[in-house]
């Protein structure tokens, strides 16, 4: 099947192997690596759209679990689809459902078929299966949707990530053949859990069916750092290499210099918005907590040289006094700060990968220690 989504990939870092590319979607152009802000129930939490136009935010995720359950793909796609219903007319990706399925759900029974499971709201009972997830997420109309997975917790034995993968493999080969959107990009999921020599099976199996693009999935799912770097370096050379490769739920500034070294393109995770729900803002300088005694008297911005909106008019003192009071304000300008501290240090990666030197430039950060 032809789809209105292709990746070009513009250019390696000469220092490290890092990938540019530009992705080309219904609803505009992305450039990799990219950030992408999570919008759970369509809408990024305390951001309006005209707010993620300000932080430079080009595509934004949307969940087929949570939009099945509130308010209905049906309801949805009556309103015009995604887009139209929550009004961003930039990229959007959905992912299936298939983590929350298997993490959320106040259970679940895994058949071959699909997966039974009961709502994490009202304990109702639902079935999934490939079908019926392309069925959901067509009507989403997202620009990406990705197939339904079975991602094995950590930690898994091996017969169990063994029975997960092939389940993988079998629900994305019905996911194929169930998804007609030809406006949509539908991408495969590589699993394999913390086995390498699967990691590598998977993503032979995955990359050999027609799809755009591939996520990684099952990763950053509770082990150590170090392990999920050498579940990608074993499998990236299997991957193929004009095709974005996009790193399931993983964000944090420390894993996405780390990822962008490996040969991700693209990256989610909803860190940035839960952070400033909580009073938490990221910078260059570490994460602060906004409640410590020592803002009080602190008339500086959050981050000296950020041009989001937080730091371009508010002083630390300002954020701390909004979140010990409980302000919705103050929950809404440190999202705000902390998707733009991201999404700008996306950019300067791109530059850097672009120019040769995101080597250097990675290895700088890194070693500072501030964005562990």
């Amino acid at each position: 099947m032809a789809y209105p989504f292709t990746f070009d990939l513009k250019h390696v870092c000469k220092q490290s192997g890092a990938r540019y590319g530009v992705l080309h979607t219904p609803h505009g152009d992305i450039e990799t690596p990219i950030f992408m802000p999570v919008g759970t129930q369509a809408t990024v939490k305390a951001m309006t759209p005209r707010d993620l136009l300000d932080v430079s935010a080009n595509i934004i995720l949307g969940n087929t679990y949570h939009l099945y359950l509130r308010p209905g793909h049906k309801l949805v796609e009556e309103a015009g689809g995604l887009h139209k219903f929550m009004h961003w007319d930039r990229p959007i990706l959905t992912d299936s459902g298939g983590f929350q399925v298997f993490s959320l759900a106040k259970i679940n029974d895994i058949k071959e078929d699909g997966v039974m499971f009961r709502s994490h709201i009202d304990g109702s009972k639902h079935f999934f299966t490939p079908e019926s997830v392309m069925e959901v997420e067509q009507a989403l109309g997202a620009d990406i949707a990705m197939c339904f997975d079975e991602c094995a917790p950590y930690p898994s034995d091996r017969k169990y990530t063994i029975d997960a993968m092939e389940r993988t493999h079998r629900w994305a080969e019905r996911c194929q053949n169930a998804h007609t959107r030809e406006d949509q990009a539908l991408f495969g999921i590589v699993q394999g859990g913390m086995f390498g020599d699967l990691r590598i099976q998977s993503a032979k199996t995955i990359t050999g069916m027609d799809f755009p693009g591939f996520g990684i999935g099952g990763l950053s799912v509770g082990e150590p750092k170090a392990v999920m770097y050498e579940m990608l370096e074993t499998m990236m050379p299997y991957m193929p290499e004009h095709k974005p490769r996009y790193l399931m739920g993983v964000g944090s500034p420390d894993c996405l210099l780390e990822g962008v070294l490996r040969g991700i393109d693209m990256f989610d995770c909803v860190l940035q918005t839960r952070a400033g729900r909580n009073g938490m803002a990221l910078t260059r300088h570490g994460r602060m907590t906004m409640k410590n005694a020592k803002y009080e008297h602190d008339h500086t911005p959050l981050e000296e040289g950020c041009d989001c909106y937080c730091c371009q008019n508010f002083t630390r003192a300002y954020i701390r006094h909004l979140v010990k009071e409980k302000e919705i304000l103050g929950a809404q300008l440190l999202t705000m700060h902390n998707l733009r501290f991201s999404l700008k240090l996306m950019e300067d990666v791109r530059r850097a990968i672009q120019e040769d030197r995101f080597g250097d430039f990675a290895r700088e950060l890194l070693e500072q220690g501030i964005y562990d």
